[in-house]
């Protein structure tokens, strides 16, 4: 299969593809799982000259690859779930805009729980969401790993949630 043989892939295939797809089945509704299950035999394909069974063996190496595509779209569609706007007839009437006290108060609040953030946490929060930039600019401009700058995104998320959500 690292050689380009198409026939081994497709043995490869056959023998794995069942047990990837039970394992996204578990994380993912059918059509996105059948989607990740592409998503997954493709970057085998791929990346099969990287394979080393000094590390272990197929069927963990097809896991491991499996398990984190099954991850990536769970957050994905999360992410599009979270940051999908209501629908027009969803929107308060003008009558219900906030009094001018309450917005500086909740900016008060915001301000006072990014200050409570750990320095690292809120460096990547400024860059995501005040500079506008990707989590991969983010690592890129910090030298940081990809994953390393989505857990402090995500660690610090849930931190500000806590906060603001102890001061309302």
């Amino acid at each position: 299969m690292a050689g380009g043989d198409r026939d081994a892939f497709a043995h490869f295939y056959d023998a794995y593809a069942p047990l990837a797809y039970g394992v996204l089945r578990r994380m993912l509704a059918p059509e996105e799982a059948a989607e990740a299950l592409q998503d997954v035999f493709l970057e085998l394909w791929r990346r099969a000259g990287e394979f080393d069974a000094g590390r272990g063996t197929p069927e963990a190496w097809v896991l491991v690859r499996t398990r984190s595509r099954g991850i990536d779209r769970l957050r994905s569609t999360r992410r599009r779930e979270e940051m999908t706007a209501s629908p027009l007839t969803d929107v308060a009437p003008d009558e219900s805009v906030p009094n001018p006290g309450r917005v500086v108060e909740d900016r008060d609040t915001v301000r006072g729980a990014l200050a409570a953030l750990p320095e690292p946490q809120r460096r990547v929060i400024d860059l995501a969401f005040f500079a506008g930039l990707t989590q991969t600019e983010i690592a890129a401009r910090l030298g940081l790993p990809l994953g390393t700058v989505k857990t402090r995104i995500r660690l610090a998320m849930d931190r500000l949630r806590a906060l603001v959500g102890e001061n309302a």
